[in-house]
């Protein structure tokens, strides 16, 4: 019966996570937190290392199932993809190790204040102009290749201290401040998630950071479903993706910091 929640849990995550492009991490940190570790229904995770590391791990499995559907979309933009994602290792390596001082309240309190802060710049965002549904880039488009870099050091620190991959920083760099079209931004993402998940899954590998049966399980799941949200993704409105992608992370946000403040 585990096994099979796991699945459904993975299929769940690979949609979501595909369609928006943010890998599934937004998801599975929650549900191990309230669901999976020490003193909850099934405790399978004894240290918040081990929530991360097996957050990633899922992560990448479902980024790479994404990745190559959107490649074959050709909807991947390599000029910003290769870069992005070379930058975001250093810090997704630092991040591996960082995280072994935390505690299950300092990783509650600390996402939660992370995803609300992203979740209100997102949907603010989102309100304040029409944007169109671009599938392919204009011949003239151009970006600042140095501030996406930057970033990028930066994405990869914090997706490996919160098991989440980049994509939850890199959508909403790469729409609102390189100014890409949101659909062209989710697949690029899932490309570079792809990337450095794989960075600091290997590290957190060799730290022992991962939970091989519910890693494994909701893997498979997520693979599965991360094809059908790159399906659904091409009939979905920017606008749509955005708004979604926000209220998910609030309501979310505001549970961790009610549990890491007074649990």
């Amino acid at each position: 019966m585990e096994i099979l929640l796991f699945l459904a849990l993975g299929a769940f995550v690979g949609v979501f996570g595909s369609l928006v492009g943010i890998g599934g991490g937004l998801i599975c940190v929650p549900v191990f937190i309230f669901f999976l570790s020490e003193g909850s229904v099934f405790p399978y995770f004894k240290t918040a290392a081990e929530i991360t590391g097996t957050s990633l791990f899922i992560v990448f499995i479902n980024a790479f199932s994404g990745a190559v559907a959107y490649i074959r979309q050709k909807r991947i933009m390599y000029s910003a993809a290769v870069p992005f994602a070379l930058a975001t290792l250093p810090g997704a390596f630092l991040g591996s190790y960082i995280v072994d001082k935390f505690s299950f309240e300092m990783l509650n309190f600390y996402y939660g204040i992370f995803m609300g802060v992203m979740a209100v710049l997102i949907f603010i965002n989102s309100r304040k102009k029409k944007r169109e549904d671009v599938l392919e880039l204009p011949d003239d488009f151009t970006y600042n290749r140095g501030i996406g870099i930057t970033a990028s050091m930066g994405v990869g620190f914090l997706s490996s201290i919160f098991g989440v991959g980049g994509g939850i920083i890199h959508v909403p760099l790469m729409v609102y401040l390189l100014n890409f079209p949101v659909h062209i931004a989710t697949a690029t993402s899932c490309f570079i998630l792809m990337i450095s998940s794989l960075g600091g899954t290997v590290t957190h590998f060799m730290l022992s950071h991962i939970v091989w049966i519910p890693a494994v399980a909701i893997s498979v799941g997520a693979a599965i479903g991360a094809q059908i949200g790159a399906k659904l993704s091409r009939k979905t409105k920017s606008k749509t993706i955005l708004t979604i992608l926000a209220i998910s992370m609030l309501l979310v946000s505001i549970r961790l910091i009610l549990s890491g403040t007074f649990k």
